[in-house]
């Protein structure tokens, strides 16, 4: 039970951690690099994907498709104002945004974030040990042996192994894929 609490927490740290990756661009046009535009729609903010069509028609731009033709400018405004770094081209029909290739101090910028989101997801997998080993101290209080204790917390260690592994191997593969020009 404590395990599988531990498993979960530890996934989820991994699942943020890679919806983090996703948004640092890796040089690349991306549709999820927009994944964080909020458009306002008929008074409510919405997501961009849900009020238009998001594509990369090739390595270097993204565009824009809205479902209404009237929500251009707002689009292009959300995506302006979310501080991507991104310039929007409004041309009647659609926004075209084109992805300007990274400096070499940009790309050690954006490692030196992925690292950060890295630690952070590190941290998540050893406060998750911490508390199943809180609880498992806990249960030795209230009767548990003490091999018992021990053999839980022995696995709740290799599963904190697991996770911090998985994480620099996401991390390896990250920067790899941003210092790649």
């Amino acid at each position: 039970m404590i395990k599988e609490e531990a498993e979960t927490s530890m996934k989820k740290a991994i699942t943020h951690l890679e919806d983090e990756l996703l948004k640092i661009r890796a040089g690349k046009a991306s549709p999820s690099m927009l994944e964080g535009v909020m458009v306002e729609y008929y008074g409510s903010l919405t997501p961009l994907n849900q009020v238009s069509n998001v594509n990369t028609p090739d390595p270097r731009t993204i565009s824009v498709q809205p479902w209404e033709k009237k929500m251009l400018e707002t689009i292009e405004r959300a995506i302006m104002n979310a501080n991507l770094g991104l310039n929007p081209q409004n041309n009647g029909e659609l926004i075209m945004i084109n992805v300007p290739p990274l400096t070499e101090e940009r790309r050690r910028d954006l490692v030196k974030r992925a690292k950060a989101e890295a630690e952070h997801a590190k941290v998540s997998v050893r406060t998750a040990r911490r508390e199943a080993n809180d609880e498992i101290k806990k249960l030795e209080k209230e009767g548990l042996s003490e091999d018992m204790a021990k053999d839980a917390e022995a696995e709740i260690q290799k599963l904190t192994d697991a996770y911090s592994a998985k994480i620099d191997k996401e991390i390896e593969r990250k920067e790899k894929d941003i210092m790649t020009i």
